[in-house]
């Protein structure tokens, strides 16, 4: 299962940063959950969190059309049965490199939820 995981993560790298959102949603459960601290920064109204695949689209697309060449380094995975944390470095040119941990929760080969966390 581990490895199952760990392989759900590293095609969501590749998906996020070739900017695949059709790929990248491939991966969610219909019915996720995601919180990034950044989403309540942009739109408070949502307290954080984006709710279904479609407000996944809506939010990664925004994202992919403001920052072009936005882009996560992988540093590191730990992946168990039940999740991923990804620990990687978001770049977009004229901002500083960030440092970020994130969670996928994975159930039944789907992501259920996530959450983001800046360093």
């Amino acid at each position: 299962m581990e490895n199952q995981n760990e392989n759900i993560a590293r095609q969501w790298f590749d998906a996020f940063n070739n900017h695949d959102l059709e790929r990248l949603l491939s991966l969610y459960d219909d019915n996720a959950i995601h919180f990034s601290p950044k989403l309540r920064l942009r739109k408070p109204e949502s307290d954080g969190f984006v709710k279904g695949k479609a407000a996944l689209h809506d939010w990664w697309e925004d994202a992919f059309t403001r920052l072009p060449q936005l882009h996560y380094r992988v540093t590191s995975l730990t992946a168990n049965g039940q999740r991923v944390f990804m620990e990687y470095v978001r770049s977009v040119p004229g901002e500083a490199d960030m440092a970020v941990a994130e969670v996928l929760e994975i159930k039944n080969g789907k992501i259920t939820a996530s959450r983001v966390y800046h360093g």
